[in-house]
């Protein structure tokens, strides 16, 4: 029993307090950017301007500034520049040798912005935003103007290269401006600060605040596409001219939007917002805490979509209109145009990239401040008030319609059929996102059941080559049973009897090996499907999967090549450096590993697809090439071949 508590011999498993790392000021940031900024791709890179922006939009809501600067450089470092009270220079109490502006800029969580006294409202809350910026960037300079005094201090990846210095007197300019570098060593190659995108952020915040004026300027060399050059964003109407802006002459279902704005009493903030609904459906939800965006949505949003679903089931009761009983939110917002802004003390986010809003009180706010609100606008116009129900009903009707034969499609295919029993099925009911994958024996059948999404991917192996059918009679066909398994798992009937309602998956996909037996399976199962299901493909269902023939690696670099001709372009382009390469070639998607199979051919993420289709001009010729390629005389295959021998330049045997 003793033995059990004997301490182990091997000093390899020795755990002492030297094996305890303590990482210091700013080194986390850099050993591990994505939990600050979410990762290092062009994203992430973006999302260190948005930080800096912010921190100048703060000043701006709590009524210090009035102007900011964004001006995007030819190197590629971006300089933003405010009227601002500025960021205290004098020294920190809690550190006698720094300065504030020091103590923020390589201090994690410091910074104003943790109690309300120097802002009520701001949206970088987590104190790390600035100070992550300075830790990522290969050079930074900040200039601070206080007390008609300039001050200026220098940093690289996040350590002072020079002290605080003083560099002169500034009677006529006062807050804060930061230059930075994103650091090369940190950010994937190929990642720059976009001109379109860093441009239509800082518009976003002019419309969020309509009490600020943002100047915008880029280097010209960097512009690839309509973005200004130069440009001054301030929009007094706030939301209501980013929506006018959006619509751009849209007709739209009411002859106004709703939009208003609302001061929440106890001094807890406002509240923002603006949605128009177009006649061509063509919609959006932008929504912000505190001018941070939040793609994600979050609790503001839901007391949005409940205002607005009450409100609009309400007059529908008031008007007795029985249908209204029956609508969502999804149906009045999700063909509308809306934006909604929020400004709350001390909000709470998911995440350090704060995408979506998580304060609970934020609900109940937006509700209270938009739901009366919109029951007057309702009641002031009854005309567009009716127009707008009567649309949103529609919606409604159709999403029930919707969901009533997803919810029957599936079953009723089911029991009238029986599914082969070699069938994968998909978990899912309703066809909507689902798709079978028709693959060539057992073998590869395994590797796909194996790398499949089970909720939405189903798989029917077939053995061998199936029949013919083009040379084949209709009894042959019939009593074929490959190709009945085929017909029961698709449920959709053949011919003139084929149903595409019943067709149980939204995608047929042919996937068969990278090689001149797997082309011809392919071809004919497409022959099949052209003569017995014609309008399968012309409505658009049939594909082919686009598996690798070649597996190509490097030390930690792995990739794959469709052909030969694929596989020498990689090696010229991709695997120019030292190191054995070592290239496989694929036998069949049975010796493909599950994996990897569903990474190249199967992940709908990563995968290509060839849709198979027959534009209705050549249906004539493509029935013609299909009699000769396939049909029952040789001697159209031959001549054929005659004909084309001379364009083939490489044949795979």
């Amino acid at each position: 029993m003793s033995d059990l508590f004997q301490q182990p011999k091997s000093e390899s498993t020795d755990y002492s307090a030297k094996d305890i790392e303590v990482l210091e000021g700013l080194e986390p940031v850099r050993m591990r950017p994505g939990m600050y900024i979410g990762g290092t791709d062009e994203r992430a890179r973006h999302h260190l301007a948005a930080e800096v922006l912010d921190n100048s939009m703060d000043e701006a809501v709590a009524g210090f500034a009035s102007r900011i600067d964004v001006e995007l450089m030819a190197d590629g470092s971006l300089a933003i520049r405010d009227n601002g009270r500025g960021i205290p220079i004098d020294r920190h109490p809690k550190y006698k040798d720094k300065s504030a502006l020091e103590v923020i800029l390589t201090t994690l969580h410091s910074g104003g912005k943790f109690s309300n006294k120097v802002y009520h409202t701001a949206g970088g809350l987590h104190g790390v935003g600035v100070s992550v910026v300075n830790a990522l960037s290969d050079r930074m300079t900040v200039e601070v103007a206080r007390d008609k005094e300039l001050w200026r201090q220098e940093y690289s990846r996040g350590i002072p290269q020079t002290k605080l210095e003083k560099i002169g007197a500034a009677p006529n300019r006062r807050g804060t401006s930061i230059h930075f570098h994103p650091d090369p060593e940190i950010f994937e190659a190929g990642t720059a600060l976009r001109p379109g995108k860093l441009y239509k952020l800082v518009r976003s915040k002019a419309y969020l605040f309509r009490g600020v004026e943002i100047r915008w300027k880029a280097a010209p060399e960097l512009i690839k596409d309509e973005t200004p050059e130069e440009a001054v964003l301030h929009f007094p109407g706030g939301l209501r001219d980013f929506l006018d802006a959006s619509l751009d002459k849209r007709q739209t279902v009411t002859t106004e939007p709703f939009a208003g704005r609302v001061e929440i009493e106890g001094d807890r903030g406002r509240v923002e917002w603006a949605i128009a609904w177009p006649a061509d459906n063509q919609s959006f939800l932008n929504s912000y805490c505190n001018t941070v965006p939040t793609p994600e949505g979050g609790t503001h949003e839901l007391g949005f979509r409940g205002a607005m679903m009450r409100g609009l089931k309400a007059y529908g009761d008031l008007i007795n209109n029985k249908k209204a009983a029956q609508i969502t939110a999804e149906d009045i917002l999700a063909g509308a145009c809306s934006v909604l802004s929020v400004f709350i003390p001390d909000p709470q986010f998911q995440g350090q990239t704060k995408e979506k809003l998580t304060t609970t009180e934020a609900t109940r706010i937006v509700d209270l401040a938009i739901k009366d609100h919109f029951d007057n606008w309702l009641a002031a116009a009854p005309d567009q008030a009716n127009n707008l129900l009567g649309w949103v009903i529609e919606k409604s009707e159709e999403r029930l319609r919707r969901r009533q034969e997803k919810e029957t499609s599936r079953k009723t295919a089911t029991s009238r059929l029986r599914l082969p029993g070699k069938l994968a099925d998909c978990s899912q009911s309703g066809k909507e996102g689902t798709e079978i994958f028709i693959v060539e024996g057992d073998s590869a059948g395994g590797s796909a059941k194996q790398g499949r999404n089970r909720k939405t991917q189903a798989i029917l192996p077939l053995r061998g080559k199936i029949l013919n059918v083009a040379s084949a009679g209709a009894d042959k066909i019939k009593a074929n049973q490959e190709l009945k398994d085929l017909i029961q798992a698709l449920g959709c009937g053949l011919r003139d009897k084929y149903r595409d309602e019943d067709l149980r998956y939204e995608k047929v996909i042919i996937m068969t090996d990278a090689d001149v037996d797997g082309a011809h399976i392919a071809s004919l199962l497409m022959t099949f499907f052209y003569r017995e299901m014609r309008q399968l493909i012309t409505d658009g269902h049939l594909y082919l999967a686009q598996p690798p023939l070649f597996r190509i690696s490097q030390g930690g670099k792995t990739l794959y090549a469709m052909d030969d001709a694929d596989k020498d372009k990689l090696m010229e382009t991709e695997f120019t450096g030292r190191g054995k390469i070592d290239i496989s070639r694929f036998k069949g998607l049975g010796e493909m590993p599950p994996a990897q199979l569903k990474e190249t051919t199967m992940n709908p993420d990563k995968r290509v697809l060839l849709k198979v289709d027959v534009p209705l001009e050549e249906f004539g010729e493509t029935a013609d090439r299909v009699e000769s390629l396939m049909g029952k005389k040789p001697e159209l295959r031959f001549s054929f071949i005659q004909e084309n021998a001379r364009f083939v330049e490489d044949i795979d045997v």
